[in-house]
This record gives structure tokens, sequence and C-alpha cells, in this order.
């Protein structure tokens, strides 16, 4: 199923995401409580002087402005006096911001950081087997979009805490000018908070779909340019630019309908305040009239009101926050939580000499994703397979010799395990039945990192990052250029690289765009050989390569192999040719095994398939041949 057409499931109820959410908050509050500390007080001293302000105009009201007006002049003192008390009143509130502001947002930023880097640790850690069941623009989408969702809330939180505090002041500040005017007050802050618990009612849902809606459209928006040859190529791009504008309509749709909401709710939330203020003034004018307050009572009161109706919409923000802060943190915690790993030990591989391999009676299955979702990530791919009967396995029960010293050619038909035995053997998924050995030893019971130093894989699609060839090379291990140029000439890639400009600092353009797919499977090649790798495994490694060069190539691996060993999936007769032995695959079982010769007399698979590579290798040179006088 499509991002664009998979369900957006129903969010919890609104109880339920609450405390959720604030178990997310005290979480995050928990890996940060200094710099969130250092917010927190920064948050009360604001609080405070907001409050305070109030106190200031209704001191300076009694004690300066009411008797100048009385008097009928102003004095000097007298504007020094309110001056200064209204001055240490906005320095106190502007530190108490700052404090806030900068340490809320440090505290935020650095949980992001935090759960990024823990994050791509996760996914590095986790087993390629994990990967298989979860699609690349999920992952993105987690390491990214969704831990911003989680801690975003941690912006309005401090503030929020502050206006706790400003109420619990302010509630004592109104009591002590006027209980009667207090009351009011103390009618007014319960609906506000009952008006902001429906707002996050209403608002759960729709920010918990847009939220997933934001992941799905990320997903489909990878897929597409993950895919953007396949869709050129195939002429697809009105229906791929269809499936994308599904799911941002979606998305579309979803904010509106948030927008909506605030819409609506939000002058509600804001006119409460000022209905509150305008009957403080109607009631407090009646007060003074009779006598029973002054005219500075029913400013500082009024005052307390205008106040206190913007920041008490901080309440509602951490409300609204809280749907999108659980959504998105359940999403990354189903990665950090994600158990699936490979078994290691404390066994080393030695490092010198051609490395024998050997593969006994392994079946490996790719696990479904949407049993794998159903088990969990834990699960080993044998439950996956027991629980569907139904998949079939990609390789069963088969066992693979590869001596030392030797080139061994894995040929077989398109599906007949031949990429998933060269996964096994260099231990990037771990077969859900029999063992994997390098050297008689069990690759389960060496360390991490000792089959990567040992054994390298050169796939048929290639990667190159946007740098260097050197860096592309070398893949920021410390070589000297002479070793670069040695692994670029084995791999017959030194003359087209000597020709850019720059030679080894000339820049491949993103995934080796401004170069053919031969030279990248060279450069590839080179990669894995400056490594000098005990065993080498070509995974249809020069399929865009030149048959003569191919050819090239492979007989200088066998001349100056150093003691490497070779594992190649052939496709062409001269690299089938080129091999001390030969292993024949169908159905993801070993049919035949020995020299060319010998399975051409006696496999009649095998002599089937390489004839069909003969002829068609055939018509490409007549081809080839025909077009020449015409270029």
């Amino acid at each position: 199923m499509t991002a664009a057409t998979r369900p957006v499931g129903r969010p919890a109820p609104t109880p339920a995401i609450l405390r959720q959410g604030l178990r997310v908050i005290w979480t995050g509050i928990r890996q940060q409580r200094g710099i969130f500390a250092i917010a927190v007080v920064g948050s009360v001293l604001w609080a405070a002087a907001t409050v305070g302000t109030a106190w200031a105009i209704g001191y300076v009201t009694e004690h300066e402005v009411t008797p100048a007006v009385e008097a009928g002049e102003f004095t000097a003192g007298g504007l020094w006096t309110i001056f200064l008390v209204l001055f240490a009143v906005l320095v106190v509130n502007m530190t108490g911001v700052v404090l806030r502001r900068v340490a809320a947002s440090i505290a935020g930023f650095n949980l992001q950081a935090s759960y990024r880097q823990r994050v791509t640790r996760q996914y590095l850690r986790l087993p390629l087997s994990w990967h298989h069941a979860h699609p690349s623009g999920q992952l993105l989408s987690n390491a990214h979009a969704d831990i911003e969702a989680a801690w975003q809330v941690f912006n309005p939180l401090p503030m929020a805490i502050g206006v706790l505090v400003m109420l619990v002041i302010a509630g004592g500040q109104m009591i002590a000018v006027d209980p009667f005017l207090a009351l009011i007050g103390f009618l007014v802050f319960p609906g506000l908070f009952a008006a902001n618990l429906v707002f996050q009612r209403f608002m759960a849902p729709r920010i918990t779909a847009a939220q997933q809606l934001r992941a799905e459209v990320a997903e489909v928006a990878h897929e597409s340019f993950e895919a953007g040859m396949l869709v050129k190529a195939m002429g697809r791009e009105q229906e791929e630019t269809e499936r994308f504008g599904k799911v941002t309509n979606d998305l579309r749709d979803s904010l509106i309908d948030v927008g909506r909401t605030r819409g609506v709710f939000e002058p509600v939330i804001e006119a409460i305040p000022v209905l509150g203020t305008l009957a403080v003034l109607a009631v407090g004018t009646a007060r003074v009239s009779s006598g029973d307050l002054t005219a500075a009572d029913v400013v500082e009161v009024a005052y307390l009101f205008s106040i206190l109706a913007f920041p008490v919409r901080a309440l509602g923000w951490v409300l609204a926050e809280i749907p999108r802060s659980v959504i998105g943190f359940r999403r990354v915690d189903s990665v950090l939580q994600a158990t699936g790993s490979m078994q290691y030990g404390e066994g080393r591989l030695p490092r010198t000499g051609p490395a024998r391999s050997l593969s006994r009676q392994v079946s490996y299955a790719y696990a479904d994703p949407g049993e794998r979702a159903v088990l969990g990530a834990d699960q080993p791919e044998a439950a996956v397979e027991a629980t569907g009967p139904q998949r079939a396995m990609a390789i069963r029960n088969v066992t693979l010799d590869v001596p030392a010293g030797t080139t061994t050619a894995l040929v077989g038909p398109t599906g007949s395990g031949k990429s998933t035995l060269t996964n096994l053997v260099l231990r990037l998924v771990d077969p859900d039945s029999g063992s994997v050995s390098l050297d008689g030893i069990d690759l389960r019971s060496v360390r991490k990192g000792e089959v990567p130093a040992v054994g390298t894989l050169v796939a048929q699609q290639t990667f190159m990052f946007d740098d260097a060839v050197r860096d592309n090379v070398t893949l920021g291990a410390d070589l000297p250029d002479a070793s670069v140029w040695d692994a670029l000439r084995t791999a017959r890639a030194d003359g087209f690289v000597s020709a850019m400009p720059g030679a080894l600092d000339a820049v491949i353009g993103e995934r080796g765009g401004n170069l053919s797919g031969g030279q990248r499977q060279r450069i590839a090649l080179a990669r894995a050989i400056v490594r000098k790798p005990r065993l080498l495994v070509l995974d249809d490694a020069t399929s865009a390569v030149d048959p003569a060069i191919e050819q090239d190539i492979l007989g200088g691996l066998r001349e100056s192999s150093d003691g490497m060993t070779v594992l190649v999936v052939a496709y062409r007769m001269a690299t089938i040719q080129l091999a001390d032995h030969i292993v024949y695959l169908e159905q993801g079982q070993v049919v035949d095994q020995g020299s060319h010769d010998e399975l051409l007399g006696r496999c009649q698979g095998y002599g089937d398939l390489v004839n069909a590579y003969a002829r068609e290798a055939a018509e490409r040179a007549a081809v080839a041949a025909d077009e020449e006088p015409t270029r």
C-alpha cells in the first residue's frame, strides 16, 4: 500500500493523549533539567514582573498621579519616582523573558539534536533485515519531522509554567485589593481553562491526522526523488504527480481543518478576558462611586485582566501542541525501542592471506513489511516465516564453499538467490537457519566490524557521494594518494579520473550524476580494492562496463589480488570463463557446481542460460559493428 492510500489511524482519546503528552514532557525535562530550570526561573521572573506591573501602576496612580492631579501639578521627584518604579519592573520583566526564551530554545534544540543522533545510531545498529521492512521515506520522517513535532512543545512550555505562577500571584493580589472584584476573576479564569480544554479536545484528532500526513508526504516525496530516473524512463510523470498531489492535498485539507478550528475557538478564548475586564470596570466604577474602592484599585485589577489575557493563551498553545508531540514521540520511540540486532562475540578474523568462505545449509526469507509490523522488529526471520508459510524463501538449504585464493562465480536466472547469498556471505543479514563462516570461524562469534575489515561487497547499484573522487574511494579512511591511484588502475578507472579537472580532487555530482554507469562502477570497485580485502564479493558489479574492460579488470584482480578470494555474481560468458569454480542456482537452491565445461556437459539449465548470455553478447556485438560506420 502506498503512502497515498495508507489509512490514517484514529487518535487515542483526549485524556489518554494528555497523559501521554505529560509523560513526553517529563521525559524531556529530565534530560534537560539544568537548562529547563533556567527557563522556568526566567518564566517566574517574567510572571512576577508582569503582575508587578499592575501593582506598580496602582502604586504610582495612588501615590503620585492622583495627588498630582488633585494638586494640579507634577513635581520632578514624582516623575522620577514613576520612572524608576516602572523601569525596575521592566528590567526584571526583560531579564525573565530573555532567560525564558533562550533557555527554552536551547532545551528544545538540545532534545532534537540528541534524538536525531540516537535515531541515526539506531538506524546504523539495526540489521539490514529490519531496514528491508521499513520504507526509507518513513525513516527520514522519523529522524526529522517527527522529532521536531515531539519537542516543539518545549517552546511554549516554560511560558505556560510562568502563567500558572502569574495566576497564583494575580489571584492573591486581586483578593488583597478587593475580594468582590477577585470573584469575577475567579469566574473568568475557569472559563478560560474550560474553553482551552474544549479547544484541545477538538484540535487533538485534527493535529494528529496532520502530523501523520506530514510523514506520508515525506515518504511519497522521497520515493519520487529516489525513483526519478525510473519515472522519466517509463513516462510516469503525470501519474507520479497525481500520486504526490493526492497526499499533498490531503495534508492541505487537514491543515485547513486545523486552521478553521483555530479560527472558531481563538476569538472566543480571547474574548473571555476582555469581557472580564469590562465586568471589572463596570462593577469597579459602581464601587468607586459608593466609596468602597479607589480609582487606583480598579485600575490595578483591570490592568491585571488586560495583561493576563495574552499569557493565558500559552496554556492553550501547550495543550494544542501535546497531540503533535505524542504522535511524533510515538513514531520516534518505535524506532528507538526496536530490538532487532545482530549477535556478536569476541572472536577475531585473520588479517592476511586469502579468506575461505563457507556457508552451510543456509536459508533466508525476506521479511514482509506488514508481517514485520505485526511481529515487531526484534522477531527473527524464522518467526516471520512460521507466521507466513505462503511466503517463498529467497534461498533454501544452500551450501557454498569458496576456497581461499580462488575466483568463484555464482550463476543463475533472475530471482535465484544470488544477491541474497552474497549478503549472507558478508553477514549483511543473518540466515534464518544454517551458518556462515570465514576461515572456519562462525561470523556470529566475531566482534562487530571484523567482517567489513576483511570482506567487501561491490553491488550493481553503486552509490556516489557529492564529494571528491578521493573521498568517494577512501570514504574518509586515511589512505595515501598512491594507494588510491593503484586501486583506480586495478579497476581501470585511472584513465578517466586523470582526465577530469582536478583528478582526485574532482567533485563527483550527487549520486555520480556527471559519470557514466560504467565509470561509477569502476570507482566503486576501486573503493573496495583500496582496502585490500581478503574476500571481494562482486554482485554484478561490472554490468555497465564494456566487456573488454571487464575482462581486463577481472584479469587484473587475478594477477594482483594480494591474497584475495573473489566471489562474483556473473552474467557474461567472459566473466564465467575466468572463474575457477562455478555454482549454478535455481529457485534459491544449488543445482550443480563445478567447472564451466563440466556444467555444460551435465546441467541443462546452466547450458541454456550461458548460451542465452552468449547469444545476447553476439547480438550486441553485431549491432555495434553495424552502427560503427555511421558514428
